[in-house]
Protein backbone atom coordinates (compact mmCIF):
# COMPACT_ATOMS: atom_id res chain seq x y z
CA UNK A 1 0.00 0.00 0.00
CA UNK A 2 1.72 2.92 -1.19
CA UNK A 3 -1.31 5.97 -0.83
CA UNK A 4 -4.42 6.15 0.91
CA UNK A 5 -6.56 7.61 -1.17
CA UNK A 6 -9.89 5.53 -1.29
CA UNK A 7 -11.12 2.51 0.32
CA UNK A 8 -11.80 0.98 -2.99
CA UNK A 9 -7.97 0.43 -3.15
CA UNK A 10 -7.45 -1.18 -0.19
CA UNK A 11 -7.69 -5.02 0.55
CA UNK A 12 -9.87 -6.90 2.80
CA UNK A 13 -5.98 -7.82 4.64
CA UNK A 14 -4.77 -4.27 4.32
CA UNK A 15 -7.89 -3.39 6.19
CA UNK A 16 -7.79 -5.76 9.33
CA UNK A 17 -4.05 -4.86 9.42
CA UNK A 18 -4.68 -1.10 9.91
CA UNK A 19 -7.16 -1.91 12.46
CA UNK A 20 -4.96 -4.38 14.45
CA UNK A 21 -1.91 -1.35 14.05
CA UNK A 22 -4.27 1.09 15.06
CA UNK A 23 -5.34 -0.75 18.53
CA UNK A 24 -1.62 -0.80 19.01
CA UNK A 25 -1.48 2.71 18.88
CA UNK A 26 -4.29 3.34 21.22
CA UNK A 27 -2.88 1.21 23.47
CA UNK A 28 0.08 3.02 23.75
CA UNK A 29 -1.07 6.11 24.36
CA UNK A 30 -3.13 4.60 26.86
CA UNK A 31 -0.22 3.08 28.86
CA UNK A 32 1.84 6.42 28.24
CA UNK A 33 4.35 5.20 26.14
CA UNK A 34 6.62 6.77 23.79
CA UNK A 35 6.31 6.05 20.12
CA UNK A 36 8.02 7.73 17.83
CA UNK A 37 7.78 5.47 15.13
CA UNK A 38 8.29 8.82 12.49
CA UNK A 39 11.15 10.53 14.63
CA UNK A 40 12.40 13.53 11.93
CA UNK A 41 9.32 12.81 9.46
CA UNK A 42 7.59 15.33 8.14
CA UNK A 43 3.73 15.52 6.67
CA UNK A 44 2.36 18.37 5.05
CA UNK A 45 -1.10 18.80 5.61
CA UNK A 46 -3.41 20.72 2.47
CA UNK A 47 -6.26 21.85 3.96
CA UNK A 48 -8.96 23.60 0.87
CA UNK A 49 -12.02 22.10 2.84
CA UNK A 50 -11.77 23.51 6.88
CA UNK A 51 -11.86 20.71 9.76
CA UNK A 52 -11.40 20.42 13.32
CA UNK A 53 -11.15 16.31 14.06
CA UNK A 54 -8.84 15.86 11.11
CA UNK A 55 -6.50 18.62 11.33
CA UNK A 56 -6.54 18.24 15.36
CA UNK A 57 -6.17 14.33 14.56
CA UNK A 58 -3.64 14.29 12.06
CA UNK A 59 -1.14 16.75 13.66
CA UNK A 60 -1.71 15.02 17.29
CA UNK A 61 -0.82 11.94 15.50
CA UNK A 62 2.40 13.61 13.85
CA UNK A 63 3.54 14.60 17.31
CA UNK A 64 2.62 11.46 19.49
CA UNK A 65 4.78 10.07 16.65
CA UNK A 66 7.94 11.71 17.19
CA UNK A 67 6.83 13.92 13.55
CA UNK A 68 5.97 17.24 12.21
CA UNK A 69 2.72 17.96 10.58
CA UNK A 70 2.67 21.48 8.58
CA UNK A 71 -0.42 23.09 8.20
CA UNK A 72 -1.24 24.54 4.42
CA UNK A 73 -4.44 26.91 4.18
CA UNK A 74 -5.31 27.01 0.25
CA UNK A 75 -6.02 30.71 1.06
CA UNK A 76 -2.65 31.59 2.05
CA UNK A 77 -0.52 28.75 -0.49
CA UNK A 78 -0.09 29.03 -4.09
CA UNK A 79 -2.52 26.14 -4.17
CA UNK A 80 -5.21 28.58 -3.98
CA UNK A 81 -4.11 30.96 -6.57
CA UNK A 82 -4.57 28.25 -8.90
CA UNK A 83 -0.82 26.26 -9.13
CA UNK A 84 -1.31 22.83 -11.20
CA UNK A 85 -1.80 20.19 -8.87
CA UNK A 86 0.73 18.06 -10.35
CA UNK A 87 3.49 21.19 -9.85
CA UNK A 88 2.19 21.30 -6.03
CA UNK A 89 3.14 17.38 -5.83
CA UNK A 90 7.12 17.60 -7.23
CA UNK A 91 7.61 20.71 -4.78
CA UNK A 92 6.36 18.82 -1.76
CA UNK A 93 7.55 15.63 -2.48
CA UNK A 94 11.31 17.17 -2.52
CA UNK A 95 10.61 18.43 0.85
CA UNK A 96 8.15 16.32 2.93
CA UNK A 97 8.12 12.89 3.55
CA UNK A 98 3.41 12.38 3.45
CA UNK A 99 0.91 14.53 2.13
CA UNK A 100 -2.46 14.61 3.68
CA UNK A 101 -5.25 16.33 1.85
CA UNK A 102 -8.73 17.48 2.96
CA UNK A 103 -10.52 18.79 0.12
CA UNK A 104 -13.31 18.46 -3.08
CA UNK A 105 -12.32 16.95 -6.01
CA UNK A 106 -11.09 13.07 -5.63
CA UNK A 107 -8.72 13.81 -8.72
CA UNK A 108 -6.41 16.15 -7.27
CA UNK A 109 -6.10 13.34 -4.77
CA UNK A 110 -5.03 10.98 -7.36
CA UNK A 111 -3.11 13.43 -9.37
CA UNK A 112 -1.17 13.83 -6.08
CA UNK A 113 -0.23 10.49 -5.94
CA UNK A 114 0.71 10.06 -9.20
CA UNK A 115 2.81 13.38 -10.23
CA UNK A 116 4.22 13.34 -6.58
CA UNK A 117 6.70 10.22 -5.34
CA UNK A 118 5.93 10.28 -1.51
CA UNK A 119 2.66 8.40 0.20
CA UNK A 120 -0.79 10.68 -0.38
CA UNK A 121 -3.85 10.46 2.50
CA UNK A 122 -7.09 11.06 1.64
CA UNK A 123 -8.73 13.96 4.36
CA UNK A 124 -11.85 13.62 3.10
CA UNK A 125 -13.04 14.63 -0.60
CA UNK A 126 -16.50 14.83 -1.34
CA UNK A 127 -16.14 11.60 -3.00
CA UNK A 128 -15.35 9.24 -0.01
CA UNK A 129 -13.65 9.80 3.32
CA UNK A 130 -11.58 6.31 3.94
CA UNK A 131 -9.77 7.60 7.23
CA UNK A 132 -13.03 8.42 8.94
CA UNK A 133 -14.63 5.19 8.42
CA UNK A 134 -11.62 3.58 9.57
CA UNK A 135 -12.21 4.86 12.68
CA UNK A 136 -15.91 4.05 12.24
CA UNK A 137 -14.59 0.43 11.99
CA UNK A 138 -12.35 0.33 14.93
CA UNK A 139 -14.93 1.46 17.20
CA UNK A 140 -17.24 -0.69 15.89
CA UNK A 141 -14.82 -3.92 16.75
CA UNK A 142 -14.03 -2.48 20.18
CA UNK A 143 -17.68 -2.39 21.05
CA UNK A 144 -18.79 -5.41 19.17
CA UNK A 145 -16.05 -7.53 19.47
CA UNK A 146 -16.04 -8.79 15.74
CA UNK A 147 -16.73 -7.25 12.60
CA UNK A 148 -17.43 -10.19 10.16
CA UNK A 149 -21.72 -10.74 10.43
CA UNK A 150 -22.57 -7.72 11.85
CA UNK A 151 -25.56 -5.97 9.97
CA UNK A 152 -24.31 -2.02 9.30
CA UNK A 153 -27.10 0.50 8.48
CA UNK A 154 -26.55 4.02 7.06
CA UNK A 155 -29.54 6.59 7.01
CA UNK A 156 -29.50 10.13 5.26
CA UNK A 157 -27.48 11.51 2.30
CA UNK A 158 -25.66 9.16 -0.13
CA UNK A 159 -22.51 10.76 0.44
CA UNK A 160 -18.61 10.60 0.76
CA UNK A 161 -18.87 8.82 3.84
CA UNK A 162 -22.29 6.23 2.46
CA UNK A 163 -19.43 5.39 -0.15
CA UNK A 164 -17.07 4.43 2.02
CA UNK A 165 -19.10 3.44 4.90
CA UNK A 166 -20.33 0.87 1.87
CA UNK A 167 -17.10 -0.16 0.94
CA UNK A 168 -15.25 -0.74 4.07
CA UNK A 169 -18.58 -2.82 5.49
CA UNK A 170 -18.73 -4.90 2.69
CA UNK A 171 -14.74 -5.67 2.53
CA UNK A 172 -14.63 -6.70 6.41
CA UNK A 173 -17.67 -8.87 6.15
CA UNK A 174 -20.52 -6.86 7.16
CA UNK A 175 -23.83 -6.70 5.47
CA UNK A 176 -24.95 -2.81 4.80
CA UNK A 177 -28.34 -1.76 4.59
CA UNK A 178 -28.46 1.70 3.51
CA UNK A 179 -31.71 3.93 3.08
CA UNK A 180 -31.30 7.34 0.67
CA UNK A 181 -34.10 8.99 -0.84
CA UNK A 182 -34.44 9.36 -4.52
CA UNK A 183 -32.13 11.90 -6.09
CA UNK A 184 -28.99 11.20 -3.20
CA UNK A 185 -28.10 7.49 -3.68
CA UNK A 186 -24.13 6.72 -3.10
CA UNK A 187 -21.63 7.27 -5.93
CA UNK A 188 -22.03 4.97 -9.35
CA UNK A 189 -18.77 3.60 -8.99
CA UNK A 190 -19.72 2.50 -5.41
CA UNK A 191 -23.19 0.86 -6.31
CA UNK A 192 -21.29 -1.41 -8.95
CA UNK A 193 -18.40 -2.38 -6.48
CA UNK A 194 -21.43 -3.05 -3.95
CA UNK A 195 -23.46 -5.45 -6.38
CA UNK A 196 -21.03 -7.73 -6.20
CA UNK A 197 -22.36 -8.52 -2.79
CA UNK A 198 -26.23 -8.96 -3.52
CA UNK A 199 -26.55 -11.04 -0.25
CA UNK A 200 -24.47 -8.27 1.78
CA UNK A 201 -26.06 -5.09 0.54
CA UNK A 202 -29.51 -3.21 0.67
CA UNK A 203 -30.24 0.21 -0.76
CA UNK A 204 -33.97 1.22 0.12
CA UNK A 205 -35.97 4.69 0.03
CA UNK A 206 -37.34 3.54 3.35
CA UNK A 207 -35.19 3.80 6.76
CA UNK A 208 -37.13 1.69 8.90
CA UNK A 209 -35.97 -1.32 6.55
CA UNK A 210 -32.74 -0.49 6.53
CA UNK A 211 -32.40 -0.36 9.81
CA UNK A 212 -34.76 -3.97 10.83
CA UNK A 213 -32.17 -6.12 12.95
CA UNK A 214 -28.96 -3.54 12.52
CA UNK A 215 -25.88 -3.63 15.16
CA UNK A 216 -25.11 -0.75 14.34
CA UNK A 217 -26.86 2.49 12.58
CA UNK A 218 -25.08 5.41 11.72
CA UNK A 219 -25.91 9.00 10.60
CA UNK A 220 -24.57 11.81 9.01
CA UNK A 221 -25.80 15.49 8.41
CA UNK A 222 -27.80 16.50 5.63
CA UNK A 223 -26.31 19.29 4.42
CA UNK A 224 -22.36 18.96 4.08
CA UNK A 225 -19.61 21.89 3.58
CA UNK A 226 -20.21 23.27 0.00
CA UNK A 227 -23.61 22.07 0.01
CA UNK A 228 -25.34 25.40 2.20
CA UNK A 229 -27.29 26.69 -1.00
CA UNK A 230 -29.02 23.19 -1.10
CA UNK A 231 -30.10 23.32 2.89
CA UNK A 232 -33.63 24.19 2.24
CA UNK A 233 -34.24 21.54 -0.68
CA UNK A 234 -32.14 19.05 1.53
CA UNK A 235 -34.02 19.42 4.70
CA UNK A 236 -37.15 18.84 2.76
CA UNK A 237 -35.95 15.87 1.04
CA UNK A 238 -34.42 13.60 3.68
CA UNK A 239 -37.69 14.71 6.55
CA UNK A 240 -38.21 10.95 7.16
CA UNK A 241 -34.73 9.90 7.72
CA UNK A 242 -33.98 10.93 11.20
CA UNK A 243 -32.41 8.13 13.70
CA UNK A 244 -34.58 8.67 16.21
CA UNK A 245 -36.29 6.30 19.29
CA UNK A 246 -38.97 4.98 16.75
CA UNK A 247 -36.39 4.03 14.06
CA UNK A 248 -33.87 2.48 16.67
CA UNK A 249 -37.03 0.22 18.22
CA UNK A 250 -36.14 -1.57 14.63
CA UNK A 251 -32.57 -2.21 15.33
CA UNK A 252 -31.16 -4.74 17.60
CA UNK A 253 -31.32 -4.05 21.57
CA UNK A 254 -28.13 -3.47 21.82
CA UNK A 255 -27.35 -1.70 18.73
CA UNK A 256 -24.66 1.05 18.60
CA UNK A 257 -25.16 4.70 17.11
CA UNK A 258 -22.30 6.11 14.89
CA UNK A 259 -22.14 9.88 13.71
CA UNK A 260 -18.95 11.23 12.28
CA UNK A 261 -19.56 15.03 13.42
CA UNK A 262 -20.61 17.57 13.38
CA UNK A 263 -23.91 16.88 14.26
CA UNK A 264 -27.05 18.74 13.98
CA UNK A 265 -29.52 17.50 16.91
CA UNK A 266 -33.28 17.05 15.76
CA UNK A 267 -32.22 16.98 12.23
CA UNK A 268 -30.54 13.71 11.27
CA UNK A 269 -30.13 12.65 14.92
CA UNK A 270 -32.72 13.54 18.16
CA UNK A 271 -31.07 14.93 20.82
CA UNK A 272 -32.54 12.12 22.90
CA UNK A 273 -30.44 9.21 20.54
CA UNK A 274 -27.43 11.51 20.45
CA UNK A 275 -27.16 11.56 23.98
CA UNK A 276 -27.62 7.46 24.72
CA UNK A 277 -24.88 6.94 22.45
CA UNK A 278 -22.83 9.48 23.22
CA UNK A 279 -19.93 7.28 24.59
CA UNK A 280 -19.86 5.41 20.79
CA UNK A 281 -19.92 8.68 18.93
CA UNK A 282 -16.89 10.04 21.04
CA UNK A 283 -14.94 6.76 21.07
CA UNK A 284 -15.43 7.35 17.37
CA UNK A 285 -14.19 10.70 17.42
CA UNK A 286 -10.98 9.81 19.22
CA UNK A 287 -10.73 6.88 16.74
CA UNK A 288 -9.71 9.25 14.02
CA UNK A 289 -6.38 10.00 16.43
CA UNK A 290 -5.16 5.89 16.36
CA UNK A 291 -6.64 5.03 12.80
CA UNK A 292 -4.57 7.83 11.51
CA UNK A 293 -1.97 7.18 13.26
CA UNK A 294 -1.56 3.43 11.61
CA UNK A 295 -2.09 4.73 8.22
CA UNK A 296 0.97 7.03 8.74
CA UNK A 297 3.27 4.12 10.49
CA UNK A 298 2.12 2.24 7.75
CA UNK A 299 2.84 4.52 4.66
CA UNK A 300 5.41 6.45 6.19
CA UNK A 301 7.71 4.25 8.63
Amino acid sequence: MKHFLKLLDVTTEEIYELLDLAAVMKQYVKEGKEHHFLKGKTLGMIFEKSSTRTRISFETGMFQLGGHALFISAKDSQIGRGEPTQDTARVMSRMLDGIMIRTFDQAEVEMLAECGSIPVINGLTDFCHPCQVMADLLTIREHKGTLEGLTMCYIGDGNNMANSLIVGGLKVGMKVQIACPDGYHPDPMVMEFAAQFPDQFTLTDKPMEAAKDADVVITDCWTSMGQEEEKKAREAAFAGYQVNKELMGVAKADAMVLHCLPAYREQEITNEVFEEHADEIFDEAENRLHAQKAVLVKLLG
